[in-house]
């Protein structure tokens, strides 16, 4: 049986809104036919259909320790920003660069 949070990322890829998670898992699945087609399934309206995407993530979890640990990092961020937090990441930035983060911006931007 999955873990609780397991539950919790099936339905929230059910739903489709996260698409980096959703992004995230397809490319784990992609060499899967039956887990792609189980993630494209999911949706909330048939419960079952949530479980067996949360199987399927138990199982690709334990397999790959790094996935399991990418995928509760993705939820995680995708959790702070439906609540109102900002999360902002910046992986491998070239020398001098600049980065910009914005919320609620009201007017015009000129950078």
């Amino acid at each position: 049986m999955p873990e609780p949070i397991l539950t919790a990322v099936a339905t929230t890829l059910a739903t489709k809104a996260a698409t980096g998670l959703y992004e995230l898992v397809k490319r784990k699945f992609s060499g899967d036919k039956k887990a792609v087609a189980t993630l494209e399934a999911a949706t909330p309206e048939k419960p079952e259909t949530v479980q067996a995407l949360a199987e399927r993530l138990d199982v690709a979890g334990r397999e790959d320790p790094a996935f399991a640990a990418a995928l509760r990092t993705e939820f995680e961020v995708h959790q702070e920003a439906r609540t109102g937090g900002v999360t902002n990441h910046v992986g491998t930035v070239a020398e001098g660069a600049k980065v910009v983060q914005l919320r609620d911006v009201h007017g015009n931007i000129s950078l």
